[in-house]
């Protein structure tokens, strides 16, 4: 177990940071370069945990996968140039490998297996596992298919008309990829959008997708074409120092070559609802995915309420979002984000748990939390709990925090952010 002591400071942030590349994004860039023919190169790769989990997957589907740093090449086959693994698909804790892989397989002519860590373990699978054998798949596992070890026999696959029950990117992701595989047209019908950058990706790399409202629809028998990716920085890992630089006083940063596609901007829409001071300096030209530069300094804030469609636009920014509503004046209310029971953690829970260890005053819900504004935070032991958007949002708490903090399991925030701890040390001058 690692374990990291904060020292609290109120030194205000300053200076400017370029995020790691986005990980949606490095996930799906090399598994669309896996499907493809031809060479496909990615600049800006995030070399996190989750993202080499689906870089070794790959390689065990005998891809060959070359990686620099942030630099990756990928030399696709096509789908006929995938073999059979020898051994079982390890995708550590990556929910989204683990999910989009199974629409991959799935119409692949062979077995496999895919696990992963003990938090994996614990995530349900049936909303992936329901539609893809709606498809034709034959997928076996532990509680009829519901947790892994998961074993994907592969199938001719035909196309179904799905409507989601749960925004999911994931489970929408899963059944597009199995659909370019199938017969006929696939389309799946969203509650609300959910980050679009399978969609992208798929045009990108010379194939088809229609959007007509709600629904999205491929058809099966695409060619993909290798292509070039750059990588935008990942907003999800931008929002630590957006709150970061919201809420410690003195604080002026700017961070560079932020995604900004706006199925992912919903920490923006919350920074503007609570009164944040910040400016966007977006990049001109065409790009598969916009992006651009922020800056934003500390400003007095003020509480809101956070719910319906703009859930799914920051699903995995709630957790820092919860830390900036403490700031804030007045109560802020976050509902419908059930969802934050099945991710790494059960986010509600533990963000509510950690929280109050260092006495901030906050409700979990059901779908939920109730954050009471304007709170000074103390200081203890707290623990990110293999999470690492946990542990990156309790490294920020620990900036405005009385006593010191010490974060144990401090290591899970290498999944998606393996300099955060340095990045953060260059804004304070240290």
């Amino acid at each position: 177990m690692s374990v990291k002591t904060l020292l609290t400071n109120r030194t205000s942030l300053e200076g400017q940071v370029k995020v790691p590349g986005d990980k949606s994004i490095s996930h799906r860039a090399v598994m669309f370069g896996s499907l493809a023919d031809g060479i496909t190169r990615i600049e800006n790769f995030l070399p996190g945990e989750d993202c080499l989990s689906t870089i070794s997957c790959f390689r065990q589907l005998g891809v060959e996968i070359i990686q620099n740093g942030s630099d990756v090449t990928v030399k696709g086959k096509g789908t006929d140039g995938l073999n059979k693994p020898e051994e079982t698909l390890y995708v550590g804790n990556s929910g989204t490998t683990i999910r989009l892989m199974m629409g991959i397989l799935s119409g692949l002519p062979f077995k496999s297996t895919l696990e992963g860590d003990e938090s994996i373990a614990r995530r349900p699978m049936t909303r992936v596992t329901l539609p893809l054998a709606k498809m034709g798949a034959r997928i076996m596992g532990r509680n009829n298919g519901e947790f892994t070890p998961l074993t994907v026999e592969g199938q001719k696959l035909t196309g179904i008309t799905y409507e989601l029950p749960i925004a999911s990117a994931q489970v929408k992701s899963a059944i597009l990829l199995a659909g370019l595989q199938a017969e006929g047209e696939t389309v799946v019908i969203e509650p609300v959008k959910t980050r679009d950058h399978t969609e992208r990706m798929i045009k990108q790399f010379g194939g088809e997708v229609e959007r007509n409202g709600d629904a999205v629809k491929v058809t099966g028998g695409q060619l993909l074409k290798g292509t070039e990716i750059n990588v935008p920085g990942d907003i999800s890992s931008a929002a630590f120092f957006l709150v970061a630089g919201a809420v410690v006083p003195g604080s002026d940063i700017i961070l560079r070559n932020v995604g900004l596609n706006p199925t992912r901007t919903g920490i923006i829409d919350v920074l503007k609802a609570m009164g944040a001071d910040f400016s966007i300096d977006a990049y001109e030209g065409e790009s598969a995915e916009p992006a651009g530069d922020i800056r934003i300094k500390h400003s007095k804030l003020k509480g809101t309420i956070i719910e319906g469609d703009l859930i799914p636009r920051l699903i995995d920014e709630i957790p820092v979002i919860a830390l900036l509503a403490t700031q804030a004046e007045g109560k802020t209310v976050i509902k419908d984000a059930g969802e934050l029971k099945v991710k790494e953690t059960n986010r509600i829970d533990t963000v509510v748990n950690e929280l109050k260890k260092l006495g901030v005053e906050i409700e979990a819900t059901d779908d939920g939390m109730i954050i009471q504004g304007q709170q000074g935070l103390d200081g203890g032991t707290v623990s990110a709990h293999g999470d690492h958007r946990i542990g990156m949002m309790l490294s920020i708490a620990a900036l405005l925090c009385k006593r010191d903090v010490v974060l144990e399991q401090s290591e899970s925030i290498a999944v998606s952010y393996p300099g955060f701890f340095e990045d953060l040390y260059s804004l304070l001058g240290k």
